[in-house]
Order: structure tokens, then C-alpha cells, then sequence
């Protein structure tokens, strides 16, 4: 047996079992759609700190939680005739097709960008109002925010170098400064709110995933941090009674770790 025919078991076998739990299983049996929405996401999110840990056993085990929700989803679909495992990876498939006319088609592209361009104005031609109706709108803002900036870079709008758009930031930085002293929480929270995007944007540039780099930098944070409680809890002090040059100490410590 090849390697696509094993492939093809494994996913025939995940069928077989996502059946006989929604037939036999008292819990399976009660899921809808909505309720294992909240649950998909929280997957999603364990699959991201696998990735970000690069634990490759965890991210194979996450995989499978996520693919048995997708598995899970489609066959509650096909009880009620809407659509079955099958409608959905046709979807994808006619999907991915249509998208990729360098590859499917007689369309030559000259690198990534050229294919992000496409992309955007495929989707367009598919019927799409806006370039921005594929952002959701229950994402994480930060996650939000980048999103938005690749999209509308995919039609052309952005800028041109990386210079522009650190100017960019500074600039926002001295708006937010210049609001400080105003008292007026809304337009202060409303800068802030621009320094953030511009700094997204940034990152964009730097060609970094600022998700990522926000989630390693409190990653990184928190182990610090369990540290000087630990060195705390050794000397049984409590940290509220420490001076900060005390627990600065243990801070140095840990960032050496």
C-alpha cells in the first residue's frame, strides 16, 4: 500500500468513527454547530502555541483536533442534506483552482506579490463588494489589523518602502503625544489605537508576523516572571513586600537564563 492509499485509510477510518459517535455517543449525538464553534476556536488556538513552541508531536495532535472538527462539522451538515465532507473539499478544491490561474491557467506571475495580487481581484470577480469581506469580524484586533493592511496591499494600496512607514509610526507616536496632556480619554485611546496600526504595518514590512512576535515577547515575559516567584518563594519572601531593585535581581537573573 502507497503512501496516498495509507492517507486515504486514515481519513476513510476518521469517517467511519466521526459516524458511529454521532449514532452512539451522548454527547457527539447533542453537538450543533454552535456549539462546537467556541470549541473550534479554542483549537485553533491550541495549534497556534504548539506552532509557536515548535512542538511538531503537538502540532500533529492539534491538527487532528481541528481536522475531527472539520469532520464533525461536515456531518452534521449532511443530516440535514446541506453539504457532506465531500461538498466541502470540492469547495476548496474548485476554490484553489480558480485562484491559481499561473498554475490552472494560462496566467504568468512573476513572484509572491504577483499571486497576492490575483488573488484580491479574483475574488473580486467572484462577486466580492469589498476586498476587506474576507476579514472577520470576531478576529483578535492585532490579528485583525494585519489582515486588513495585507489585503488592501494586495490591490496596490500601501506603501513603498519601509522608511515610509516608520515614519509613519513616528509620527503617530507624536500625536499620541501630543494628546497626553488634552484629558480627553477618548482621542488619547483613539491615537493609540493609530500607533498600534501603524506599528502592524511596520511589521508587515519587516516581514514579521506581529501576533507572533507579541505572543513570544509575553511568552518570554511570563517565564521571567515564574522566576522571580520562584526565587521569591526559595527566600520566602512575598512579592508584594519586595522592593523592585529587590526583585530586579532576579529579573537580571532570569534574563540570562
Amino acid at each position: 500500500m502507497n503512501k496516498r492509499e495509507l492517507q486515504l485509510k486514515a481519513f476513510d477510518r476518521l469517517l467511519t468513527i466521526m459516524e458511529e459517535l454521532r449514532e452512539q455517543c451522548p454527547w457527539d449525538k447533542k453537538q450543533t454547530l454552535q456549539t462546537l464553534r467556541h470549541l473550534t476556536i479554542e483549537e485553533t488556538y491550541e495549534l497556534g502555541d504548539a506552532i509557536l513552541d515548535n512542538d511538531l508531536n503537538e502540532v500533529k495532535n492539534e491538527l487532528g483536533d481541528l481536522l475531527l472538527h472539520i469532520v464533525f462539522y461536515a456531518k452534521i451538515g449532511s443530516e440535514t442534506n446541506s453539504f457532506d465532507i465531500a461538498d466541502v473539499a470540492d469547495s476548496i478544491c474548485d476554490k484553489l483552482i480558480n485562484r491559481h490561474p499561473h498554475i490552472y491557467g494560462d496566467v504568468s506571475v512573476a513572484n509572491e506579490e504577483d499571486v497576492k495580487r490575483n488573488w484580491e481581484n479574483i475574488k473580486l470577480k467572484e462577486g466580492k463588494k469589498s476586498v476587506l469581506e474576507g476579514v472577520p469580524n470576531s478576529l483578535p484586533a492585532l490579528v485583525k489589523a494585519n489582515r486588513i493592511q495585507e489585503k488592501v496591499a494586495g490591490v496596490g494600496f500601501d506603501w513603498e518602502r519601509p522608511e515610509q512607514v516608520f515614519e509613519k509610526v513616528k509620527e503617530e507616536l507624536s500625536e499620541l503625544q501630543e494628546e497626553l496632556n488634552s484629558g480627553n480619554k477618548d482621542k488619547l485611546e483613539a491615537e493609540f489605537g493609530d500607533v498600534l496600526f501603524s506599528i502592524v504595518n511596520y511589521a508587515r514590512f519587516l516581514d514579521i508576523n506581529p501576533e507572533s512576535a507579541l505572543e513570544r515577547t509575553n511568552k518570554k515575559f511570563i517565564k521571567r516572571f515564574q522566576y522571580l516567584e520562584g526565587k521569591a518563594k526559595e527566600k520566602r519572601k512575598n512579592l508584594r513586600e519586595m522592593s523592585l531593585a529587590e526583585m530586579d535581581v532576579f529579573w537580571e537573573e532570569a534574563k540570562e537564563i
